[in-house]
């Protein structure tokens, strides 16, 4: 595992998070047939700067940003690991793995069981995590234990607030029990959760493995979501 940090200047973002620049507003009418709940999500879409930034730099998401900024914050994105992205399609933190860490020795690793575009110098696993050899099946690809497991699964939404909530618990929970069987010692774990209650059980099972664990909501995140990041560093290794 790479132990060597660079340097970052406080109080300065990382150029990788520096937009190119933000367009006019966009307003969009009610068209016919359309729900108006559908025209403010696209108007949000066409006027979100996130957007417009994902689609100049190719990016397949615009939540390649929230890991950039994550990144950006905790460091642990470093030449010669070994990664493992959770829940990786359409593929926009698997963009920003590989730039991180393109032309060097290091492993990526991307895991959905819906399909995903291929990408140059990356393992695509079209796997469902909850199968029983899921964490052997990850680390045979991966050829050892990972230096970090990245989680940005989220099911889709019911609209009942408490049953969303529980249900993306669940697959940060299947995404730690990934991390737990396949981590190498002193390795990282970050995985989205939502606000609503029991995030805390999860932050109280997630400190017995790891020595230091954070909640962080990057700026990229909506300010109207519930999303927030668990941030766990220092595996301490299988028990």
């Amino acid at each position: 595992m790479t132990t060597g940090k660079g340097k970052k200047t406080k109080g300065k973002k990382n150029a990788a998070t520096q937009f190119t620049g933000r367009g006019m507003a966009t307003r969009v009418k009610t068209a016919k047939g359309r729900k108006s709940s559908s025209t403010r999500w696209l108007q949000r879409q066409l006027n979100d700067p996130y957007v417009a930034e994902a689609q100049a730099r190719g990016y397949r998401s615009r939540a390649a940003f929230k890991l950039l900024e994550l990144n950006d914050r905790f460091d642990f994105l470093h030449k010669g690991q070994k990664i493992v992205d959770l829940g990786a399609a359409p593929g926009g933190w698997t963009q920003v793995i590989h730039e991180c860490l393109k032309q060097s020795d290091s492993t990526i690793v991307a895991v959905d069981q819906n399909e995903m575009e291929p990408h140059s110098g990356v393992t695509v696993l079209h796997l469902d995590i909850f199968e029983e050899d899921a964490p052997e099946q990850i680390r045979n690809a991966l050829g050892g234990p990972a230096d970090v497991v990245l989680s940005d699964m989220a099911p889709s939404a019911t609209g009942h607030r408490s049953t969303d909530h529980l249900r993306i618990i669940g697959l940060c929970e299947a995404a730690l029990d990934i991390a737990n069987n396949i981590l190498a010692p002193d390795g990282t774990f970050i995985a989205k959760a939502w606000q609503g209650g029991t995030e805390h059980d999860l932050l109280a099972l997630i400190k017995r493995s790891f020595k230091q664990v954070k909640h962080a909501k990057p700026p990229a995140s909506r300010a109207n979501s519930a999303e927030v990041y668990v941030v766990a560093q220092g595996f301490r290794g299988a028990s």
